[in-house]
């Protein structure tokens, strides 16, 4: 199965995907797509970069029916910067059909999306687990006409603490409805959930993360308060910048706004995203692979499928949203025998995923905190509403 019209999908939404230049599907497609189609719950287990919102999406967008004009699609993720993505891709996806879908998210004024949701247009609603929980609170978002629900990044949304919240708004869920578990782990929490939430007959999709050595590759993270963050990296990259360089974050707009400081201070820098055009692109990859520019910032999904010789370190600005999208990360640096660097920054607010990295990788990491505050350690023994109790291991 190599192109997408092999798929239950139908034409419109086929159009929509040329449109996007969308060519084949993925594996996490391939496998997924049919069986949200059939109307079957799912777990899936798929890392970040390797196409799991069109893999929920394409066939949500096939069920949903604008005409209504009521919810019925509800998608809860992590962070705000993957409610904007996902919520631009099912947009995207959504064209032809005309399917309104709006984001939800704390940081941005909760009255103008308040606004969008009084005209009562939008179907499919993606949002991160505080900003739904308030919007039901509060009476604008009704969930009651709700057939399809996912809970993207899963493994990622219990370590950040959102099991109140989430527990919460699937009380509010029908009892009738289509649910979709994505996760890039699958630790014993997420399969307590499945066998709690999901019908009996549920399936069941795995698709392995490439395997990457990192024995020889050096790792260090510096845990630092925001405020201070960028002029950190400055002063580690002054000294530890050699040869090629990647710089990961976490969104495009953020990818453009370190480039441009970087620039500011004199590194020899550029980004590259999805929204750049194919000219700009290729031309910036020129560059960097001839040793024009020393330092490529990008995004996950811009440097997948890349293939660059000769990185010498890697910085990760932003932490990705999975364990597997770290070590793709930094297995771009230390190959053909040679060894390798690699640089990641985090917040406090991000304690409880870089543990998570420390025990999935069991990497040596060396950790240089900067930040005044106490280290947060996973939460252990929350419950789900009246079944079993878990903890993070």
């Amino acid at each position: 199965m190599s192109k997408f019209s092999d798929l239950p999908i139908s034409k419109k939404v086929l159009f929509s995907l040329e449109k996007m230049g969308y060519e084949k599907p993925t594996e996490v497609q391939k496998q997924a797509i049919p069986v949200v189609a059939e109307g079957k719950d799912l777990i899936a287990q798929a890392q970040t970069g390797t196409g799991k919102t069109a893999a929920f999406g394409i066939p949500i967008i096939d069920k949903v029916q604008p005409k209504e004009k009521k919810i019925q699609a509800l998608i809860l993720v992590p962070t705000r910067e993957l409610a904007i993505q996902v919520a631009k891709e099912l947009k995207d996806i959504g064209r032809s059909k005309r399917v309104f879908v709006l984001a939800v998210y704390g940081g941005k004024s909760i009255q103008h999306q308040i606004d969008f949701l009084k005209r009562g247009n939008d179907v499919i609603i993606v949002g991160t687990p505080g900003r739904v929980k308030d919007l039901i609170d509060r009476g604008y978002i009704k969930l009651d006409n709700v057939k399809h629900f996912v809970l993207d990044e899963a493994d990622r949304m219990l370590d950040m603490g959102f099991i109140e919240d989430i527990e919460y708004i699937m009380s509010k869920l029908p009892k009738e409805k289509q649910t979709l578990l994505f996760s890039a782990t699958m630790p014993k929490e997420i399969l307590n959930l499945a066998e709690q939430f999901l019908k009996d007959d549920y399936e069941t999709v795995k698709v392995a993360p490439e395997k990457i050595t990192v024995d020889r590759i050096k790792q260090k993270a510096y845990r630092v308060d925001e405020d201070k963050k960028f002029d950190v990296f400055k002063d580690v990259l002054k000294e530890t910048l050699q040869g090629k360089a990647i710089v990961f974050t976490r969104t495009k707009k953020m990818a453009d706004e370190v480039a441009k400081r970087l620039k500011r201070e004199g590194f020899n820098a550029d980004a590259i995203h999805g929204d750049y055009s194919q000219a700009k692109r290729e031309r910036v990859l020129r560059d960097f692979r001839s040793g024009k520019l020393d330092i490529l910032v990008a995004t996950d999904v811009a440097a997948r499928g890349l293939d660059i010789k000769g990185v010498e370190v890697v910085y990760n600005y932003d932490l990705p949203n999975d364990v597997e999208s770290y070590v793709h990360r930094i297995g771009r640096t230390g190959r053909a025998g040679k060894e390798g660097l690699a640089i990641s920054f985090f917040t406090p607010e991000e304690d409880v995923f870089f543990t998570r990295i420390l025990k999935t990788t069991k990497a040596p990491i060396e950790l240089i905190n900067l930040s005044d505050r106490q280290m947060r350690k996973p939460q252990k023994g929350r419950r789900f509403p009246g079944k079993k109790r878990f903890s993070y291991r």
